[in-house]
């Protein structure tokens, strides 16, 4: 059995130290890999996480065995080490043991400018960071001088009723405890809660001697760095102050002493002063990134010529630089492509499909929503789809701001450069639209009020905004901000392709797309979906002149007339569905058939009605009275789906004609294309019945007509916790089982996904649920549905295809749950398809590395 490693709570620096990342934290652990690459690391002492946490109850180290390695009167930094550096900590302390006997010395040996700056900027870090002074009483002087060290000296003697303390021990033993007691501070322990550290993270310190960068010979300071952390491309950058060039302007008016690094025709640099120390810190940066496997910013000293490494750390990048980063690593065979694939975080993806606000730009927040589809838009107000058309069609970017959108809204949606709603979630109406067109979007915005009337929206705090003004839509952060912040374009290139090659090659469950359109499919097969899990067809009823027919449709008297106006609409249909198929060429497309309510089709407000009862020639009061009569208590569980299809039979049987036309067309054109047909809503197995014997006879008819032969496949959507019950059955009839988890939580939770956001965060913070179950597939009670469907569909039809298709198919934990259970694959929306595929097959590697 392996011995299990001892910890010492002090423990030096050496090749051979016992030290582990869990203990030390990640600072430490690599300094004692710069040390083993035999890198001028000044002398450093490291404290576990142990021993900073007793410090911070006032249990500290023996000091005399920490300064020990030192020797006597040293001068030290004292610098946090958490377990993963993005974690952060307390400011560097540096400087420690600074006092009126070491400053005499340093007068003598670097002059007193030099050595007055010194000891001043010590008392300054200590009386902010250590004593918790009010900085506004320390502020460095224009003059350093002895006056001025004077005058700061008695000031914290005034504050804390104490002279500055002068030795060693006192200052050390003081930076310690307050450095450990403010890891474990409210306010740190939420900032790092907020960057994925546990409650209950420990924090290391570094206790290390001061290369100080100042001396007779060349000195001075810089930091290093070998890519660029906005783009990922090589590039040597940084910076280097030479202490002798103080006061001087090298580079410019705001960096005094500072020189360039490389050879620059512009000014001074390192390499043309020193190229001797310049060669060995890129041979370190190459070292570096061998042997640590990883492109690090290097902190560096020079010290009367001598180079001193006094720190190393990971490069800070963006997500373009993250995924480039990577890739080349992997390339240059200095990391598996596992561990590529491994690197990047599936949300940096996210954030280069999509255009986002410039990190730096300042942001006036009117409102906070919730996320509900990523990127950053600006645009004027407008309050309806058809403004935003107007606006569209002058050329002018604009927001739709709605209370919560409808599909009547779509062609506005489209039109809008974004979308803000007063109401909604993750699943709304808004969200998933959004999400599906790429379109930024917040949602649940209920602090904002709007009058369509008066044209105006109020915010919490009071201010008032008009239709006109322009706003921006962050719908990364769920914040609507005021005026037109600077933005970054979105940042696709090779190595993001390369990428998800790769990831390709790992994953072991397949991700289609929800696609309603061809600009959707297309935006689908840019990003390799392996086809479209999921085509909503009532979305293509409101294009163009399809409402107007479709309405006709809706007031038909019977059978007959019904069959006549979607004869109108079969041919817009096909085109529908052979662009779809013409686009996603060799790969499957799975077409839903027309689900929603026939309400959401018809006008609600008086001046639509009149356009309505225009359009099909009849007197307004009967327009009204057909209205109302189609109004539903509670429309999602009513006539919808395919309680739709067998009572107005004319649709499906236009739809499946449509799609069967389409068929034989792409076929002439020599495109072979799998199609599948998805029946909506189902909870009885008798619904698939009767809806499946109608569409064969009509596959019959098309394939007698055209003398064409061709092949479909026809499953179901399960939504109702019912049809999970009874999948056994439904099973039997079916080709595939796809389970649209919307309706499905809806159903579990008896909660609407449109009104959930205006209690849900208040139940999240309580505890009630985890988290929104709309946002994050409930695993324990709408999964135990979906996995008791799927183990009953199987045993029926054992070589069932199993999917889920709802806007929690891009989820992590949804593409856990379904590999786990054998799914075939998951269905998200176009702009997600990339991110699934990454994180299907971190969780792949994931597992097989963890066997």
């Amino acid at each position: 059995m392996q011995q299990q490693t001892t910890y010492k709570p002090l423990t030096l620096i050496t090749p051979t130290a016992a030290m582990s990342p869990s203990v030390h934290g990640g600072r430490a652990k690599c300094l004692q890999r710069l040390v083993r690459m035999e890198m001028p690391v000044p002398v450093t002492v490291a404290l576990s996480f142990d021993a900073v946490h007793d410090a911070a109850i006032g249990n500290l180290p023996d000091l005399a065995d920490l300064l020990a390695p030192f020797g006597d009167a040293p001068l030290l930094s004292v610098r946090p080490s958490s377990q993963d550096p993005d974690w952060g900590g307390p400011s560097a302390i540096l400087n420690v043991g600074m006092n009126d006997a070491r400053y005499v010395e340093l007068i003598n040996w670097l002059g007193e400018e030099t050595a007055t700056k010194l000891y001043l900027r010590f008392i300054q870090s200590y009386a902010i960071h250590v004593a918790r002074l009010d900085p506004d009483e320390f502020h460095m002087p224009d003059v350093t001088d002895a006056e001025s060290l004077k005058a700061m000296m008695a000031t914290f003697e005034y504050e804390t009723d104490e002279p500055f303390p002068q030795d060693v021990d006192s200052q050390l033993a003081e930076v310690l405890r307050s450095m450990a007691r403010a890891w474990d501070g409210t306010t740190a322990r939420l900032l790092r809660q907020a960057k994925g550290a546990p409650a209950d993270a420990g924090l290391g310190l570094v206790v290390q001697a001061m290369a100080t960068g100042t001396g007779r010979g060349e000195c001075g300071q810089g930091v290093i760095q070998f890519v660029d952390g906005t783009s990922g491309a090589p590039r040597i950058i940084g910076r280097y102050v030479s202490s002798h060039l103080a006061g001087t302007r090298a580079l410019g008016p705001e960096t005094e002493g500072a020189l360039y690094l490389t050879r620059d025709p512009r000014g001074p640099s390192l390499e043309d002063l020193c190229p001797d120390q310049y060669a060995k810190l890129v041979s370190y940066g190459d070292l570096c990134r061998a042997r640590l496997r990883e492109e690090m910013e290097v902190k560096f000293t020079l010290q009367d010529g001598a180079l001193r490494i006094i720190d190393a750390v990971r490069v800070q990048r963006s997500s373009r630089a993250a995924v480039r980063i990577a890739v080349a690593l992997a390339e240059d065979r200095v990391i598996p492509r596992e561990e590529a694939v491994m690197r990047v975080e599936p949300a940096a993806l996210s954030e280069l499909l999509h255009r986002q606000i410039d990190p730096t730009a300042p942001r006036d927040i009117l409102v906070q929503g919730i996320a509900a589809s990523p990127g950053a838009a600006s645009g004027r107000i407008v309050l309806t789809a058809s403004d935003a058309q107007a606006s569209a069609s002058r050329g002018e970017p604009c927001v739709l701001v709605r209370r919560e959108t409808t599909p009547e809204d779509i062609r506005g949606m489209h039109a809008a450069s974004a979308v803000l709603t007063m109401r909604g979630g993750v699943t709304s109406h808004a969200a998933v639209i959004g999400r599906g067109l790429g379109l930024p979007c917040v949602v649940g915005a209920s602090d904002l009020s709007i009058d369509r009337k008066t044209g105006k929206i109020v915010a919490a705090d009071g201010r008032v905004l008009h239709a006109g003004e322009m706003i921006t839509v962050d719908g990364t952060t769920g914040q609507v901000l005021l005026g037109e912040p600077k933005t970054v374009e979105a940042a696709l290139d090779g190595a993001f392709q390369t990428l998800l090659e790769w990831a390709d090659e790992f994953r072991d469950i397949g991700v289609r797309a929800n696609a309603d359109t061809p600009a959707d499919a297309q935006t689908a097969a840019n990003f390799a979906a392996e086809g479209i899990g999921l085509c909503r067809t009532e979305h293509m009823f409101f294009e163009g002149d399809r409402l107007g027919v479709m309405r006709e449709m809706i007031f038909a008297e019977d059978g007959d007339d019904r069959r006549e106006v979607l004869d109108r609409l079969l041919p817009m249909q096909r085109a529908d569905f052979q662009a779809l198929f013409e686009i996603m060429a060799g790969k499957t497309v799975c077409v839903r058939l027309f689900d929603p309510p026939l309400h959401e089709f018809l006008p609600s407000d008086k001046a639509g009605l009149r356009d309505l009862a225009e359009q099909v020639a009849l007197p307004l009061p009967e327009v009204t009275a057909r209205v109302d009569a189609l109004a539903e208590y509670n429309p999602m569980l009513g006539m919808r789906g395919v309680r739709l299809g067998i009572a107005i039979p004319e649709i499906y049987d236009m739809q499946a004609r449509a799609i069967f036309e389409a068929i034989v067309a792409v076929g002439k054109k020599g495109i072979a294309i799998s199609a599948e047909i998805m029946i909506p809503l189902v909870s009885a197995m008798r619904e698939v019945e009767l809806v499946k014997s109608r569409i064969e006879v009509i596959a019959n008819v098309v394939r007698t007509k055209n003398k064409a032969d061709f092949d479909y496949r026809l499953g179901v959507m399960v939504e109702t916790p019912r049809a999970c019950l009874r999948a056994q059955d439904i099973a039997e009839h079916a080709d595939f089982l796809s389970f649209g988890t919307n309706d499905l939580t809806q159903m579990t939770y008896g909660l609407s996904r449109d009104d959930a956001g205006r209690f849900m965060s208040s139940y999240v913070q309580q505890g009630v649920y985890v988290e929104d179950p709309f946002h994050t597939l409930d695993i324990e009670g709408v999964g135990e549905l979906i996995a008791l469907g799927a183990a009953r569909g199987r045993r029926s039809h054992p070589d069932i295809t199993l999917s889920i298709c709802g806007e929690h198919g891009g989820s992590r934990s949804a593409i856990d749950f379904c590999r786990k259970r054998g799914f075939d694959y998951v269905s998200c929306s176009p702009f997600r398809v990339p991110v699934s595929r990454l994180t299907a097959a971190q969780l792949a590697i994931a597992d097989r590395l963890s066997q």
